[in-house]
């Protein structure tokens, strides 16, 4: 288990390196693009069946421990180690960001994103794998944050380089935002270290906060949490998120809005929540509030995208949506209770499975029409996907209604659970308050059907019009997308898969370490 959970942050890294130099002459067959796609889906496959089996062999009885642990020196002198290790917060993450990447590897060997070479794609495609799972597998503050920086650049060069229109900008706005949120987090990060004389994760959080004054807390909360926000993103600091995913392609949209937005509200819950209590009780409040605000704003965004007239583009709006949608997970997080935190966790895997299906889907539509603008897509009736394309136009129904929290689906339980959380915060944070951020975050679920439906409504409805039909969902799509249909249908149908990893373990963290 040790072995493994090393194996599974190194080997991406060999397998970039390896990308990128001439293939032997029995590997590269009649077409050395396609060998170096093939090498992509081999590694990717191979990491996923390692982090599988790593599940396999975690001690579910004992969720709460950490497990398949690796402890070094490295820096003696200012006490950086390279400390590894998994529990039930940290488990699904890896096991997501595993099987997401594999499925876009999956997906770019038969349509390969329009671009330079694909030695460069599929290079830094597993750098940013390994970057992300590093980041939920390190256990050293200094560790954590070289893997947060470690996916910046692979995401920027696969925005720039294979992204659509107006991708320059997009990928600079993207380095920019994220480059200078992570500075302001690595002097908290640097704070806590100091002060506490380590930066050991698992000794500050069972430290629980004991070893830092309240204003060291407050300071290093206020640091670390703008560079956690921006990543996340949290309203008013995610302007950076449209852009970049309108202009990034399939995958890229895919790995950003599954992956890479889990990493900054994951920070919030293995380093904020256990090592700065008494910050975060300052800021939960206001937390909440930039929360409610982010969801209301991120619906009404893509209600005005997806109104008639108003040139609004489908991925831009499954951006907007993802504002919402990360605004549950950041109000379930400020209750500070086990019940609102599971349920941002929960959030956290359920919009990584149905955003990541969305943008899939996103982007099967925009190959089939050429374009994601929702005017020119359904005319004046609708595109009327379900009688040109109908597995298609199903599909995108399925994660319509996934994503604004059918019950039954996986989408479902993360916000209800975050909800929750709101009606019963932790002691000494102001219920009243709560409950009215409880009460707008509410009404920010009828606004998300509204959009999700009126995006069903004029994509996939519509008069049959004497038009060709669309290739419907090919053999390849069916092998990347099934999964993600059938793990958001079994999590919306037994939670208790997820909740039974993540609870003890947030129970263990909130308690300052004490099981």
């Amino acid at each position: 288990m040790q072995f493994l959970l090393a194996f599974i942050v190194v080997i991406p890294l060999i397998g970039a390196v390896a990308a990128l130099l001439p293939a032997p002459p029995g590997l590269k067959g009649k077409n050395p693009d396609q060998a170096v796609l093939r090498h992509g889906v081999t590694v990717t496959g191979a990491i996923l069946v390692a982090a599988i089996v790593l599940a396999a062999g975690f001690d579910h009885d004992h969720p709460s421990k950490m497990q398949a642990t690796t402890d070094i020196s490295w820096i003696p002198a200012l006490d950086v180690r390279i400390h590894l290790g998994i529990d039930g917060i940290s488990l699904p993450l890896l096991v997501l960001t595993a099987l997401l990447t594999f499925l876009c590897a999956l997906y770019s060997y038969f349509k390969m994103p329009a671009g330079p070479s694909p030695k460069a794609f599929v290079a830094l495609l597993l750098v940013l794998e390994s970057g992300t799972l590093a980041t939920f597998a390190v256990l050293d503050l200094l560790l954590f944050f070289l893997a947060f920086e470690m996916v910046l650049i692979p995401m920027y060069f696969l925005i720039a380089r294979w992204g659509g229109a107006k991708k320059q900008a997009a990928a600079w706005k993207f380095i920019l935002y994220t480059l200078l949120g992570s500075v302001v987090m690595l002097l908290g990060l640097l704070l806590i270290g100091l002060k506490s004389g380590t930066f050991d994760m698992v000794a500050l959080a069972t430290d629980n906060g004991r070893g830092l004054t309240s204003s060291v807390q407050v300071i290093a909360v206020l640091a670390i949490g703008v560079g956690l926000a921006v990543k996340t993103p949290m309203w008013p600091l995610h302007s950076w998120l449209p852009d970049a995913h309108t202009a990034a392609p399939t995958v890229g949209s895919v790995l950003l809005a599954g992956v890479l937005l889990k990493m900054g509200t994951y920070g919030f819950v293995r380093i904020l929540l256990p090592i700065t209590p008494d910050g975060m009780h300052t800021f939960a409040p206001y937390l909440a509030a930039f929360a409610v605000v982010g969801i209301i704003y991120g619906s009404l965004a893509c209600l005005a995208l997806v109104r008639p007239g108003s040139k609004g583009d489908l991925k831009r709006l499954i951006a907007y949506s993802s504002v919402g949608h990360m605004g549950f997970v950041l109000l379930g997080i400020a209750s500070m209770t086990p019940t609102g935190v599971n349920g941002a966790l929960f959030a956290n895997i359920a919009h990584g499975l149905i955003t990541g299906l969305l943008f899939f889907l996103v982007g099967a539509v925009k190959d089939r029409y050429g374009t994601a603008d929702l005017d020119t897509l359904s005319g004046a009736t609708g595109a009327a996907l379900y009688g040109r394309a109908p597995r298609l136009g199903g599909l995108l129904a399925f994660a319509a209604v996934a994503s604004l929290g059918l019950p039954g689906l996986a989408g479902f339980w993360g916000e209800m659970l975050a909800l929750f959380g709101s009606f019963d915060p932790a002691e000494g944070l102001s219920r009243p308050a709560f409950l009215t951020f409880m009460s707008i975050a509410a009404f920010g679920t009828l606004l998300t059907a509204a959009y999700m439906l009126m995006v069903v409504r004029r994509v996939c409805m519509g008069e049959k019009r004497e038009e060709p039909q669309l290739a419907d969902v090919q053999t390849y799509e069916f092998a990347a997308w099934t999964p993600l249909v059938a793990l958001t249908v079994l999590a919306g149908l037994w939670p208790a898969v997820l909740l039974g990893l993540t609870d003890p373990a947030v129970q263990k963290l909130l308690a300052g370490g004490k099981s």
